[in-house]
């Protein structure tokens, strides 16, 4: 049997709910099913196939629901909450992916993985938390919430009052690493590291989970690196990556090889809220082993896996 190549999707948040959407199970799976009709060909072709996905939204309201009930029903910390959207979002995944296979006649199945991954309890984003999650506060609020919970506060720059931050560390190790290649060997369609996967650290060999959040795309890369993936493609809400980006001088970057993506990235040609975290992640891929990675939108991705759309690149 010839061994097929392996493919990591990374789905951005434009994948689960359309902007201007209100969040609902039926936003969800109109947004989902417009996802996978588009992506079908991927899945036809001759690829293993591994999906991640982001959960911004979706856990925030999460920690909404905690906030709006905890007087009667006791809150989850973060990384609880960051399980409770994989298995959520999964759901939405699974559901319509697999009502497409069986329309299509494909004889695949699609299962959600809770994944852990493991980063260093050292790691200095424990030190600055910078990551802003769930809802706003007022300024009192916010000082109550630091003396009664010691959370970390920060004022959003664009005048909505204040978030709670939280560390951001950067991503080790897949720790289901190996379920995920069984379920491949089986020819399913695993689904893992959602939203950037559960924070976990080890402490005296056993792992305990951390109040903070991945990044979904490097948490994604990484999965890539630990599955020794062939091609790792990112989809976003822009079809390729551009030099001076809304600018007149705007140019598309059809191809980059990966000293490009490090000068660009040195740069700030990519902003830090969108693009960036992309092109590190492709960055991380191809500096640990990987061979290609793609950046492109969802309509693209077919082209872009053959080179004729979006932003390829490599070593």
């Amino acid at each position: 049997m010839v061994k097929k190549e392996l493919l990591v999707i990374a789905l951005g948040g434009n994948a689960l709910v359309e902007d201007g959407k209100s969040g609902t199970s039926e936003d969800h799976f109109k947004s989902v099913n417009k996802t996978f009709e588009k992506l079908l060909p991927l899945f036809e072709m001759d690829y293993d196939i591994v999906i991640s996905h982001g959960n911004g939204p979706q856990v925030g309201n999460i920690l909404i629901q905690n906030e709006e009930t905890s007087s009667k029903v006791p809150a989850m910390p973060l990384d609880v909450c960051v399980a409770e959207s994989q298995g959520e979002i999964g759901y939405f995944l699974q559901q319509s992916l697999s009502n497409i296979f069986l329309k299509n006649k494909i004889k695949r199945e699609i299962v959600t993985i809770v994944t852990r991954v493991l980063v260093d309890k050292k790691d200095h984003a424990f030190e600055k938390p910078s990551k802003p999650v769930g809802p706003y506060y007022t300024s009192e609020q916010a000082s109550g919430l630091v003396n009664s919970k010691k959370w970390k506060m920060a004022e959003d720059p664009g005048g909505k009052g204040f978030r709670r931050v939280v560390p951001s560390p950067k991503p080790i190790h897949i720790v289901e690493t190996r379920i995920v290649q069984q379920m491949l060997l089986l020819g399913n369609v695993p689904i893992a590291v959602g939203g950037g996967g559960i924070p976990v650290v080890l402490n005296k060999n056993q792992y305990e989970g951390v109040e903070a959040v991945i990044d979904k795309d490097l948490a994604s890369a990484q999965l890539a690196i630990d599955l020794k993936a062939d091609k790792f493609l990112i989809l976003t809400n822009v079809d390729s990556c551009y030099l001076n980006y809304k600018k007149k001088s705007q140019t598309v970057l059809k191809v980059m090889n990966l000293d490009e993506a490090n000068t660009y990235l040195e740069q700030g040609q990519f902003s830090a809220g969108s693009m960036g975290p992309k092109v590190q992640a492709a960055v991380e891929y191809l500096s640990n082993g990987g061979n290609e990675a793609f950046i492109t939108s969802i309509d693209k991705a077919g082209l872009a896996l053959k080179r004729e759309a979006g932003t390829y690149i490599h070593h």
